[in-house]
């Protein structure tokens, strides 16, 4: 999955606005019944790895969890919303491996220069650890 800020503006370079983001993707509100394997926030946008549950299809995880992240960050119904509408999504296939695919995920800042090792960005989570 991913899904971009509006008209990519880095909200997520603001130290406070990342770490309410990130609390709130710690939530198992957030996500419902479907269960996030791993995630990176980016400073304009969001990867992350979901292992859908029974009751919650896509679209609604997904608005569930952009819609908590903009009325946590006060951009709720009277201010535009940081995301931009819809989002991307892979499914992955039986060829494809869980854990390749989250590293891939992981690595998204280290690809982005934003640091060298992926231990050294502080806006990701990962079940594996």
């Amino acid at each position: 999955m991913t899904s971009v800020t509006a008209d990519r503006v880095p909200y997520f370079l603001e130290p406070e606005f990342a770490r309410t983001a990130c609390r709130l993707m710690m939530e198992s509100r957030t996500w419902g019944d479907a269960n996030a394997l791993c995630w990176v926030l980016m400073p304009d946008h969001w990867h992350g790895l979901i292992a859908l549950g029974e009751r919650d299809d896509l679209s609604t995880i997904m608005n569930r969890f952009k819609s908590l992240v903009s009325k946590r960050l006060g951009h709720g119904m009277k201010k535009p919303c940081i995301w931009a509408r819809g989002f991307h999504d892979h499914a992955l296939r039986h060829d494809e491996d869980l854990p390749t695919t989250a590293r891939y995920i992981m690595a998204n800042p280290v690809r982005a220069g934003l640091v060298e090792h992926v231990n050294d960005y502080p806006y990701w989570n990962a079940t594996w650890l």
